[in-house]
């Protein structure tokens, strides 16, 4: 069939966005406008940006927030969101879907968590970081992933999914942290009014709703309380997603049964000259669009068209709002204070011991076993990777930090190590066989 004049435009674009390191580089190349652009002779437009003022709503009834308030509570809202529909979909069918298969990533992510944070907590206790102890034990799936899979073909897919299955495992953490640890004086009622929405949204599921609008509606309301409660509003974003549909209304045998009827009919059906089809061919096709609607999860539909979104607009706005740091020269003398030493020291060094020895006790009291085709090299490049902490180490730093001198601190050190472990894992494993 020839192709249209747009889609032949279209194609290397659609191809570039299906690659799997895509995301991280688009990702990257915010990272290097936002430092540009802050350090440039246009460095005041750059702050002055993100303090503009945005108002959705009536009178009373509006939200009045800055620019970076929407992106980091509003729009980073939706990638946990996305967030959440992964980690559905994993406990359902996933990587972390029985106990066998989720024990050994599961306890990589929280030795990848635990020592990262003792390293910070260590380094500055008893001064007024060392509430940024969460900072470190982030990992950036997206960037780590990218790299990995520049890393060369010689690596086993089951590396991929290892490390695919620990970041998700590291976001239920991360997001663990932020509920329990990284939430402000709670306002009960504005909470309570989310919970009857979230309860109304399980109910819609329980009987069988699968209108996303329904889902969408709500889970804003979900969002707004959320935001008004105190309670930070990227946890309704994966509370929201466990509330989403994941079946089907059909099962396989029945789809493909239709599917060969439906085809039958519409190519039986009388034929219109021209480029029209005809009334009964429209009408197979109207059943066949129907039944594949009904084959499908919704869960599944909402995750594959949010990803582009989450990928190539809103981690990249989040990094071009938080990574604009001034870097001066006196960048390399700034890193030694405790919070940049411990987000550094946190991220490439507790990260490599934390997923690597939990990783080897598992091995060794045989609780579960490397994944197939992998060797120790793999892992070591894995958990090094996984000191790729960069989007949600930044979130973090604005949850845990008020004062400017220890957001930017924090920034430079998420910097420095990401580099580091970014650089040392890809070097590793490219010279891995």
């Amino acid at each position: 069939m020839a192709k249209s004049p747009i889609d032949q435009i279209l194609r290397p674009v659609n191809k570039f966005i299906h690659q799997e390191f895509t995301g991280g580089i688009v990702l990257f190349v915010s990272v290097i406008i936002a430092i540009i652009w802050a350090n440039s002779a246009w460095h005041q437009s750059y702050h002055h940006l993100w303090e503009i003022n945005l108002s959705v709503g009536f009178n009373e009834m509006s939200f009045n927030r800055p620019l970076h308030v929407w992106i980091n509570d509003g729009l980073m809202a939706l990638f946990f969101f996305v967030i959440g529909l992964e980690l559905k979909r994993e406990f359902m069918a996933g990587e972390l879907s029985s106990i066998k298969k989720a024990s050994l990533p599961m306890m990589a992510a929280l030795g990848g968590m635990l020592v990262p944070a003792a390293i910070f907590f260590v380094i500055n206790h008893g001064l007024s970081s060392e509430g940024g102890w969460g900072i470190p034990m982030a990992t950036d799936i997206a960037f780590s992933l990218a790299l990995l899979s520049l890393a060369g073909k010689k690596i086993p897919g089951s590396v991929k999914v290892f490390l695919s299955a620990l970041a998700v495992a590291d976001d239920l953490g991360a997001v663990l942290v932020i509920a329990f640890f990284y939430t402000a004086h709670i306002s009960f009622f504005p909470l309570a009014v989310a919970g009857v929405f979230l309860l109304i949204l399980v109910l819609g599921n329980l009987l069988g709703i699968r209108n996303t609008i329904f889902y969408l509606i709500l889970g804003i309301i979900v969002w707004a309380g959320f935001l008004l409660s105190g309670v930070h509003a990227t946890i309704a974003g994966v509370l929201v997603a466990f509330t989403i549909p994941a079946r089907t209304k059909i099962d396989e045998d029945e789809y493909l049964r239709d599917m060969r009827c439906y085809a039958d009919q519409f190519e039986n059906a009388m034929r219109q000259d021209g480029s029209l089809i005809s009334h009964e061919q429209y009408r197979a096709l109207e059943k066949i669009k129907q039944r594949s609607v009904d084959a499908e999860t919704p869960l599944q539909k909402i995750e594959n068209s949010l990803h582009p979104w989450v990928a190539f607009i809103i981690m990249p706005l989040f990094a071009l709002a938080n990574s604009g740091m001034i870097i001066g020269k006196d960048f390399f003398s700034s890193l030694v204070n405790p919070v940049s030493l411990g987000v550094m020291i946190g991220l490439v060094l507790g990260k490599f011991l934390g997923v690597f020895s939990f990783t080897w006790l598992m091995v060794r009291l045989k609780l579960a076993n490397l994944p197939r085709g992998a060797s120790w090299k793999h892992i070591s490049g894995v958990a090094i990777l996984a000191g790729i902490g960069f989007t949600m180490s930044l979130f973090i730093t604005g949850l845990a930090f008020q004062e400017e001198t220890l957001i930017d601190q924090a920034k430079y050190g998420i910097l420095v190590a990401s580099l580091i472990a970014g650089v040392t894992g890809l070097l590793l494993l490219r010279n891995t066989r």
